[in-house]
């Protein structure tokens, strides 16, 4: 079976518990005006891009590389992109074979995928970091290009089943830092479970260099990353509504 892949990323610390290698897998449904891998969206031969056709066998093998550090820390491996869950196939050789070795293995997702998909992958994944971008259905499709309806629906079933869902909030000025998207992202976390977690994300400016590089236009090109006492009070205002709140992770 063979998949596309732009990077295996070694030793990375905020994507899950422990030390963890990552596995960042070509293609998105979405469209985010504020992505930050861009690189996911072209082919190799394309821009300058680092993209490439690889075995699942090479990338089983190149993963197994860093079993002692996963061992040692509590680590494993991340599966991010794009969107893994666009490559289920290959995904799903891949992550069995990790829970053969007892891997700890992490889903980096924005849940846009068909049930069977999120079905298929369950068993064998420890933990989702699932995205939660806009709550309104138009304003998502305005600036994701899909709407959200399978991405909760998909959230809603996830959470009915045993395995751990941290939630990751891009946070983006003038696009869903808004207080009605915060209260209602947070009505609908505490209607799922009585104790959500989530990784709130800042907006960065590390990903203009790659639009650039790229020659693909960034409707971000001059935006700002929000101040440190907006992302405070945004924080301030989840942990008051019970929501477990950090930045970053």
């Amino acid at each position: 079976m063979e998949g596309n892949i732009f990077d295996i990323k070694r030793f990375a610390l905020h994507d899950g518990p422990g030390i963890r290698t990552t596995l960042f897998m070509t293609g998105c449904p979405l469209n985010c005006l504020w992505c930050h891998n861009p690189e996911s969206r072209v082919l190799y031969s394309e821009n300058g891009g680092k993209n490439r056709k690889v075995s699942s066998s090479y990338v089983i093998e190149e993963l197994k590389k860093d079993l002692v550090f996963f061992e040692e820390s509590g680590g494993g491996v991340t599966f991010s992109g794009g969107e893994p869950l666009s490559q289920p196939d290959f995904l799903n050789i891949v992550i069995r074979e990790m829970k053969n070795y007892s891997i700890h293995t992490a889903i980096d997702t924005t849940g846009y995928a068909e049930r069977s998909v999120i079905d298929d992958i369950l068993p064998y994944t420890d933990l989702f970091l699932y995205d939660l971008k806009v709550m309104d259905p138009e304003r998502h499709k305005q600036f994701t290009g899909v709407d959200n309806k399978k991405i909760l629906d998909n959230l809603k079933f996830i959470f009915g089943k045993n395995v751990t869902v941290r939630i990751r909030f891009p946070f983006i000025p003038g696009y869903n830092d808004d207080k009605e998207n915060i209260s209602e992202m947070i009505k609908f976390l505490k209607d799922l479970t009585d104790s959500p977690i989530i990784d709130l994300l800042p907006y960065h400016r590390f990903g203009i260099s790659k639009y650039r590089k790229l020659k693909i236009d960034s409707s971000t090109e001059f935006l700002s990353p929000p101040s440190d006492d907006r992302i405070q009070e945004v924080v301030e205002m989840l942990k008051i509504n019970g929501i477990e709140a950090g930045i970053g992770g």
